[in-house]
Order: structure tokens, then C-alpha cells, then sequence
């Protein structure tokens, strides 16, 4: 009598132990799954670049370090079920400044004239222009992550679209201190074509601007004043 009791209270243990293990493993791998169906790298994002102006006028050049700063998030949308290829929409503010021997004047008519400075005509220790944007990256990402695994490889390409909120040139020369504000001229929306690719917090970011910071009103040397931008840096993705 005494030994069934023994058995009948072991069996019941054991049975109990048993289904235990089995709910709990059961909502292990439900909790996994329901991780990996939300699963998404949503990301504030930050970098710093070297701003290059390209398709210069003759004797047009660039002095210093012109750089670009630009923050922002994105909303990752994944499109494919291991969740490692995804859609990124956006949105982000950018400074770039661009030191250069380009002179920009102003008549008592408000409009402005561009010409190249030579050292010999005119001294001067800044003469730099700097734009203020927001901006909107669309972006096609790739990328080897998992739902637990955050450090791995990306490559994120697409386009960014941006619009300048503000603008400003700044002169200090032989012949005073000159400062312009929302140059009429300034090209508003500008976009260019976008590549960021490395591995864990090192990514190197690279931008080609596709159409011109000046609008065709811009002219030097009666010709339009038909610079772009390239931006070579690094970018942050934070989680």
C-alpha cells in the first residue's frame, strides 16, 4: 500500500515536471516567433562628411575642410520573411559648408554676382557656404542580421531627397566682413544618390548629388554656375 502511494505520487510529479517543460519550451518558441514577425531595424542615424564640389568652373577650388553633419531616423519595413532585405523611409535634418575661393556679391538691387577671388586681388581668411536642410532618405537595405544578432553587415542604398531650409555665406577679407542669407539663387530641392555599407557601428556613407546646388540664374564667367556635390563620411545607425 505504502509503495503505491510512493508511485501514484511520483507518476503525478513526473507528469507535472514533464508538461511543465513542455508549456515552457512551448512559450520559448512562441515568444522567438512572435520576435522574429516584429523583427525590424528601426534606427536613429548620425554621421559626419568631407563635402566635394564637383563640375567647377575654371579656377574654382576649395580650401579647409568643408564638412557635413546629419541626423535623422528611419522606419525600416521589411519585405521578405527572414527579414533582412527591407524598405527605409526617413527623415532628417543636414548642415554642409563648403569653403572655396568662390566671391559672392550683392547689388543695392538684391542681385547677386559670382566671381572667382585670386589671392593676389583680395586677402581674406573665410569665405564659406553653408547650407541647412531636411531631408528625406529612401532607401532599399540589405543586411545579415537576426533578431538577436546585432552586430553584422549592411548595405543600404537609394536616394535622398532634400529640401534647404536655410543658407548663409559668410566673407572676412581685405575688404571687410560680408554676409548673405537665403541666396535668391540657392537651388531649393536638391537629391542625390545615397550608399551605406559596413559592419556594426563603422559604416562608411557616401552621397552623389544629382542635380545642382545654384539654379540656373546663377551664372560666372556668363556660363551657369553648374556645381554639385559629392559627400564621402561615416554614418552611425542606432537602434
Amino acid at each position: 500500500m505504502k509503495y503505491s502511494f510512493l508511485v501514484f505520487i511520483f507518476s503525478l510529479v513526473y507528469t507535472h515536471s514533464f508538461s511543465q517543460e513542455t508549456l515552457n519550451d512551448k512559450a520559448v518558441s512562441d515568444s522567438l516567433k512572435t520576435r522574429y514577425a516584429s523583427y525590424k531595424e528601426d534606427q536613429f542615424y548620425a554621421g559626419v562628411t568631407y563635402n566635394i564640389l564637383v563640375n567647377k568652373p575654371a579656377n574654382l577650388s576649395q580650401s579647409g575642410f568643408s564638412i557635413g553633419v546629419l541626423l535623422g531616423f528611419i522606419k525600416d519595413m521589411p519585405i521578405n520573411k527572414r527579414r533582412n532585405v527591407a524598405i527605409g523611409l526617413g527623415l532628417g535634418l543636414a548642415s554642409n559648408s563648403f569653403n572655396n575661393n568662390m566671391f559672392i556679391n550683392k547689388d543695392a538691387l538684391g542681385n547677386y554676382s559670382y566671381s572667382i577671388l585670386s589671392d593676389s586681388d583680395i586677402s581674406y581668411s573665410k569665405n564659406k557656404l553653408t547650407t541647412y536642410k531636411v531631408e528625406l532618405p529612401i532607401e532599399f537595405r540589405w543586411r545579415t542580421s537576426t533578431a538577436n544578432e546585432y552586430k553584422f553587415w549592411r548595405i543600404y542604398t537609394g536616394i535622398k531627397l532634400g529640401y534647404v531650409l536655410a543658407d548663409t555665406y559668410k566673407f572676412n577679407g581685405d575688404i571687410g566682413a560680408i554676409n548673405h542669407t537665403n541666396l535668391s539663387d540657392m537651388n531649393d530641392f536638391q537629391y542625390g544618390l545615397t550608399l551605406s555599407a559596413g559592419y556594426n557601428t563603422w559604416n562608411l556613407h557616401f552621397y552623389y548629388g544629382l542635380n545642382t546646388i545654384f539654379s540656373d540664374d546663377a551664372m560666372i564667367n556668363n556660363k551657369s554656375l553648374d556645381v554639385s556635390a559629392i559627400k564621402l563620411g561615416l554614418i552611425f545607425y542606432i537602434l
